[in-house]
């Protein structure tokens, strides 16, 4: 998967636009803030979210998280897998750990997104912000 194929959410969602489908999941960032993953609750297909809508819930060891839709669709696939194994979020958060698949035919909602490198530097400034807020 190309690194150029994939936009990001300030909340580290990502997703990847393909022939007006939208593979929508968890960044590796926030798999590694959770640790590991112990369950999922997933949409159900045929659901409709708008952007920056709650779609799922991810339970870890550490929290609960939502996980909120990208872009405005129509779920259109579940990843099943999650429900037996939502270790795979952990494991591959970019291939076999994928969330959902949505039915997205506006471009200029992905385009908007964060592409890797603008999430990096992201995270870099939030990761200095909190430093500074722990030593006032």
């Amino acid at each position: 998967m190309s690194e150029a194929n994939i936009r990001l959410t300030r909340e580290h969602e990502w997703v990847m636009m393909r022939n007006g489908i939208a593979t929508i999941g968890f960044s590796d960032f926030a798999q590694n803030q959770l640790r590991d993953i112990v369950s999922i609750e997933l949409p159900k297909v045929g659901g409709t979210f708008k952007q920056m809508q709650a779609t799922a819930i991810v339970d870890s060891v550490k929290a609960s998280s939502d996980i909120f839709s990208p872009l405005n669709g129509v779920v259109s696939e579940i990843n099943e897998k999650l429900l037996e194994h939502p270790e795979l979020i952990n494991q591959s958060p970019y291939e076999s750990g994928w969330i959902l698949k949505t039915k997205s035919s506006r471009r200029s909602e992905f385009d908007s997104l964060m592409t890797m490198e603008e999430c990096d530097r992201f995270v870099d400034e939030e990761g200095q912000k909190d430093k500074g807020s722990e030593m006032e």
